[in-house]
C-alpha cells in the first residue's frame, strides 16, 4: 500500500497519527482514542466513520491496545483490524512502551496491507482448545514459539492460547491452514539443524 488508505484508521494517540502521516502523507484520516477508556462519543465517531469510509483498528500490540480493539469490535463488529508484532512496535529507546509510533514505515504498510475482518460464524466451523492442545499451541514445550509462528503468519498480533483460539474463531481461519503453517515451520526448523 503506497497510497493513503481510504478507510479511517483508529489509533491510540497523536504520536501514532504523526507516524501514519510520515508513512502516507497528510491526507490520512485517523481517530485517536486517547487511551483505553473509550467514551460513548468516540465510539459513535468510529461508528459514523465505519458507515462512511470504513474503519481499520490499528492499536498498539499490548494489553491496552487489545482492550481498545475488543471494545470497538463489540460496538462495531464489521471494522477491519491491522496488527503489528510486538517486536515491530518496539521502541529503539530503552524503557519506552510498545507503540505504532515506533514501527518502521515498512511494517506499518505491511500491517495495513494485511487487514483482517471478523467473519460471521459459519455453521459447523469450530476450533476447540483441545485442537490447540493437540497441535501443541495451548500447552507443552515450545507452545509459545508455535503460537508466535501462527500469529505472525496470520498477522494476529501477540496472543496467548485463549486469545489465539478466539482470533482463529473470529477470523474463521481453518484448522487445516493452522496445521499447514506448523508443518511448514517444522520443515524449515529441521532444514536449519
Amino acid at each position: 500500500m503506497t497510497s493513503s488508505p481510504k478507510e479511517v484508521i483508529v489509533v491510540e494517540g497523536k504520536s501514532d497519527t504523526a507516524r501514519l502521516k510520515q508513512c502516507f502523507g497528510p491526507e490520512i484520516r485517523t481517530i485517536e482514542t486517547g487511551g483505553s477508556a473509550l467514551d460513548e462519543e468516540t465510539l459513535e465517531q468510529i461508528k459514523k466513520a465505519q458507515e462512511v469510509f470504513g474503519v481499520i483498528v490499528f492499536t498498539d500490540p499490548d494489553t491496552p491496545g487489545q482492550l481498545i480493539r475488543r471494545q470497538i469490535s463489540q460496538f462495531i463488529p464489521t471494522v477491519q483490524h491491522a496488527h503489528l508484532l510486538q517486536k515491530e512496535a518496539q521502541s529503539k529507546k530503552e524503557k519506552e512502551s510498545l507503540g505504532v509510533e515506533h514501527a518502521s514505515l515498512e511494517h506499518i504498510r505491511q500491517a495495513l496491507d494485511n487487514v483482517l475482518t471478523y467473519a460471521p460464524r459459519q455453521d459447523g466451523f469450530e476450533i476447540t482448545m483441545a485442537d490447540l492442545m493437540h497441535l501443541g499451541l495451548a500447552a507443552g514445550p515450545k507452545a509459545q514459539q508455535k503460537r508466535f509462528k501462527i500469529a505472525h503468519h496470520f498477522k494476529l498480533g501477540h496472543v496467548n492460547a485463549k486469545q489465539l483460539h478466539k482470533a482463529l474463531m473470529m477470523y474463521q481461519i481453518p484448522l487445516d491452514e493452522v496445521k499447514k503453517v506448523l508443518e511448514e515451520s517444522e520443515d524449515m526448523d529441521e532444514r536449519t539443524i
